[in-house]
């Protein structure tokens, strides 16, 4: 008996048993269900599942036609939007695999994503097109992508079109400029179109649930991110589970503005929704009164998000204006709903904001809250199938209920290992009660329902509003900097983003002009906008152990205090 069993939803089993077919055929099977049903609808254009499927199929044909065969990882490049759909499937489809990418990322941070899992293809929108391009052109002849297949945001909506959703203003630039195709050194550059009209055919479907499907990045303490190895079952087993977690059904409307590259949108709201035969409403990025617009436009009935979102939305002069009753489910992660916001969702709407927790290593949910008895600012508990404990990270015994340990969890979500690094992997992985465990690196502890929750981290990780920060790999960046003699990289309160990231910066005697201005407009250049530096100090030397390590926990604490 587990603590958590007397709140375990009562309509749910404990396991389930998920499709053993690839992930590709949920598009399949609803194109023969429900043929002429939205499946997508961006910005006042709708694609139906027949019309999903029929792009799905061209653009694996056309996949294949440049070579993509078994196995190859095939680099999917995009903010949210119905190409990002389509292109995700079709690579799977191809019997390939899919290797997503933060459209944040700049070359620099872009070449490891190419030469790391040998990718030769890439899928992209044209406003990230150069800086894709210009990483593969700076790369050594053999590494560089074979091809690139670039499709502009107005290949998938008509913004004269008198149903289309009205544009944010700043958002027109970059949605609806023509970017110019790069060159690509040694390749070729496609255009959308061209590629879904091919006259090929897709391959033979060769893959089944134990292939690999994802190759999702994490970073970590120490080192460039890496590559973690996720099958086809794996993923269908999370999208099966939080369809039927959120009591989803082909009439959910799901709002699909938190990112598809990252593992939470992929499988919790892209792969769950159209397991289910549902609409998918897209967003390629956060603005509130959009949001709002489309909730009350279209319906909305699921909404899974980041708090900030929420918190945003609800602070919108035109709030008012908006009709929220649709809304049947709510919930998130990435940080800790504030009380005070959850309970206006539940006095106003009788809304109860489920918070969930998972990483990239375990296709996003490992734990959530039972719909009916969520705890607030809360991890919840072990999800479908699922097994965890809390263990002392150093005899590796589990601890007694209430006292903070390591997070351990144990189930078919759980990733294989990680690309190309052996040592990781097995230094992730733990033998416990005859069963091979994950190593979260997260602190917790267990209440006495059973429920988890957070303490503290074994990683040294920043989390800014959701985005995980990871300090080695933002020093790694900015010791390309020519005036940077040494960088320390900690968090630093935020009241908006809960933690925002600082620099602690030693800079060279040839350098002293150097100020903080300098730096944050460097790192803008040359790294993802969330891992930029809002604050830089200058010190004369950074704390040093005896043997020469940073001490960043000094310098972390000292920022706390």
């Amino acid at each position: 008996m587990s603590l958590h069993d007397k709140f375990w939803p009562k309509r749910l089993p404990r396991q389930i048993t998920p499709p053993a077919t690839p992930l590709w055929d949920n598009v399949a099977v609803n194109a023969r269900r429900f043929p002429d049903k939205p499946a997508l609808v961006f910005l006042g254009r709708s694609t139906s599942y027949r019309e999903l499927l029929a792009q799905v199929e061209q653009l694996a044909a056309s996949l294949h036609a440049l070579g993509v065969r078994k196995g190859d990882r095939v680099l999917l490049n995009m903010q949210n939007c119905p190409q990002l759909v389509v292109a995700h499937f079709a690579i799977l489809r191809a019997n390939a695999v899919v290797v997503p990418v933060n459209p944040m990322n700049r070359a620099e941070e872009l070449k490891h994503y190419i030469t790391d899992p040998d990718a030769a293809v890439a899928i992209t929108t044209a406003d990230l097109a150069a800086e894709l391009a210009k990483a593969s052109n700076e790369l050594p002849e053999a590494q560089r992508l074979k091809h690139l297949i670039v499709t502009q945001f107005t290949d998938a909506f008509d913004p004269a079109q008198p149903d289309g959703d009205a544009l944010p203003p700043a958002w027109e630039p970059w949605l609806l400029a023509e970017h110019p195709a790069p060159p690509l050194a040694g390749g070729a550059v496609h255009t959308w179109q061209a590629s879904l009209t091919g006259q090929g055919q897709p391959p033979a479907p060769e893959t089944g649930g134990a292939d690999m499907a994802v190759l999702p990045y994490t970073s970590g303490t120490t080192g460039l991110p890496k590559g973690c190895i996720h099958i086809h079952s794996s993923l269908m087993h999370n999208a099966v589970a939080s369809a039927a977690w959120g009591g989803a059904t082909s009439e959910n409307v799901v709002l699909g503005v938190v990112p598809m590259f990252h593992i939470t949108g992929m499988v919790a709201v892209m792969h769950a929704t159209l397991y289910v035969g549902g609409t998918l409403i897209l967003m390629p990025r956060w603005d509130r009164d959009l949001a709002g617009r489309l909730i009350s436009r279209y319906r909305v009935t699921n909404w899974t998000n980041i708090p900030t979102m929420v918190i945003d939305l609800l602070a919108s002069p035109n709030f008012a204006q908006y009709d929220l009753s649709s809304l049947t489910y709510i919930g998130g992660g990435g940080a800790a709903m504030p009380q005070a916001v959850a309970q206006r969702l539940f006095e106003n709407y009788g809304l109860r904001y489920v918070e969930g927790y998972g990483l990239t290593e375990t296709s996003a949910p490992s734990h959530t809250n039972p719909v009916d008895a969520p705890k607030q600012q809360c991890l919840g508990i072990p999800f479908l199938s699922t097994e965890a404990y809390v263990i002392d990270p150093d005899t590796l015994q589990e601890v007694p209920q209430g006292e903070a340990g390591e997070i351990i969890i144990h189930g078919p979500e759980v990733f294989q290992g990680y690309w190309k690094r052996p040592d990781a992997t097995a230094a992730a992985f733990i033998e416990f009660k005859g069963k091979r465990f994950f190593r979260s690196g997260d602190m917790g502890r267990v209440d006495e329902d059973g429920y988890f929750f957070m303490t503290d981290r074994l990683k040294r990780m920043i989390n800014a509003s959701g985005y995980k920060v990871w300090p080695a790999e933002v020093e790694a960046l900015m010791f390309r900097h020519p005036g940077i003699q040494e960088a320390c990289i900690i968090a630093t309160k935020d009241a908006y983003r809960g933690e925002s990231v600082k620099a602690v910066v030693v800079r060279r005697a040839s350098h002293q002009h150097l100020s903080e201005a300098d730096i944050i407009d460097w790192c803008r250049d040359n790294m993802a906008v969330y891992k930029v530096p809002r604050v830089v100090q200058f010190v004369d030397a950074l704390p040093k152990s005896g043997s020469g390590k940073v001490m960043w926990r000094q310098l972390q604490e000292l920022e706390a205090a």
